[in-house]
């Protein structure tokens, strides 16, 4: 039973700022007290194990890195310590973001060094990106396909597919974070607007305000990582239950393309799915010659549309745009202008038309081929 003093502070604990922690069976205990590598098999816990990152203002590479090291089997139940007291972080299994150390050997990922200049790149060249890593950069870099695994799991996925998405959450997730916790500039010039809802801006938002007196430090981070996380998850099984499944979808309807015409240079997707990228990505992997210029499937509507392969991924430009004469024409007037029987619209920019069937779409693409 506690004391009527131990009791006091225990109810008013967030009025005294801070957190106590009371190995008593009556009591609940804390969520890192839990975190303990296991029993020694005679009732006595073993060592707890620890990652160790700077308190005081947090930022997103270690609050990610901090999560993806937690997905991890040996660090699932570690406790997370805050601190920059080189003592206190001697103590730690894993160190990141602060040290001043950068040595896999000893688990120790730290990137404010002076002569630190690590990128997926120097670290293995079979990686493109150039980017200066950040704590979580050097976390997913080292870490990084094993924490894949143990979110897809129960899934297993061969090597090649979990390549494919550990590349995938570099270029479109980690990246970003290597890069503005390295003050690397998005491009060059002024910007016209500015970003504001960015996961480090959304991470930065929720350390404690400069008028706050009173706040939970650890709580706050801990609420962080729970954001980050979700976010890093939700975005690495979508990759899987939604991206993959298109890539497969646009890689089969590449390999058919000859069967739909003799050019190579159409294709037809059995259903619609996001491909432009999936397309890029295929036709660069697989150097495939001649490049694709169109690609027709059914619509939401049972049409069927022939759109344009862009020049690349950031623009608007296409690689061959539909026959100039269509743009803009609609209905009957376009069937009778083209020839070709159930045609619906060209768009004025001529990237994309519409067909009342497949037959009509596809008609439509190899006219438009032969100029």
């Amino acid at each position: 039973m506690l004391c009527c003093c131990c009791a006091f502070v225990l109810r008013n604990k967030k009025h005294f700022g801070i957190n106590l922690y009371l190995g008593l069976s009556t009591m609940t205990s804390s969520p890192d007290e839990k975190r303990l590598k296991g029993d020694s098999g005679n009732g006595h816990s073993l060592a707890a194990v620890k990652i160790g990152t700077h308190n005081g203002t947090f930022h997103c590479d270690e609050v990610l890195g901090c999560y993806m090291l937690k997905q991890l089997p040996s660090y699932k139940d570690a406790v997370i310590v805050r601190s920059r007291d080189n003592k206190i972080l001697a103590d730690c299994d894993i160190v990141i973001d602060v040290g001043g150390v950068f040595d896999p050997a000893s688990d120790r990922y730290d990137h404010h060094q002076r002569d630190f200049a690590e990128t997926m790149n120097s670290l293995d060249s079979k990686y493109k990106w150039t980017t200066k890593l950040s704590s979580a950069g050097l976390v997913y870099f080292h870490f990084g396909r094993d924490v894949l695994k143990e979110i897809l799991a129960p899934k297993v996925l061969d090597t090649e597919i979990i390549d494919k998405i550990y590349s995938k959450i570099y270029e479109g997730f980690i990246e970003e974070v290597d890069a503005v916790d390295n003050g690397i500039d998005q491009y060059d010039g002024t910007p016209k607007y500015h970003v504001t809802t960015t996961l480090g801006a959304r991470v930065s938002r929720m350390n404690p305000s400069w008028i706050e007196e009173k706040y939970d430090e650890d709580g706050l981070f801990h609420n962080a990582m729970d954001m980050v996380g979700n976010e890093f998850k939700s975005r690495v099984l979508s990759l899987v239950d939604v991206w993959l499944p298109a890539r497969s979808i646009v890689e089969k309807s590449i390999a058919n393309r000859f069967d739909v015409h003799k050019s190579g240079e159409i294709i037809k997707l059995p259903r619609f799915c996001p491909w432009k990228n999936h397309l890029f990505d295929l036709e660069e992997e697989s150097e495939i010659k001649p490049v694709i210029k169109y690609v027709i499937y059914e619509d939401a509507g049972k049409n069927w549309r022939v759109q344009c392969v862009p020049n690349g991924r950031d623009t608007f430009e296409n690689r061959l745009s539909l026959c100039a004469d269509w743009r803009g024409i609609r209905d009957d007037k376009l069937s009778e202008l083209s020839g070709i029987k159930g045609c619906i619209f060209v768009h004025a920019s001529g990237f994309i038309g519409g067909n009342k069937t497949m037959d009509g779409a596809l008609k439509m693409a190899i006219k438009s081929l032969s100029g």
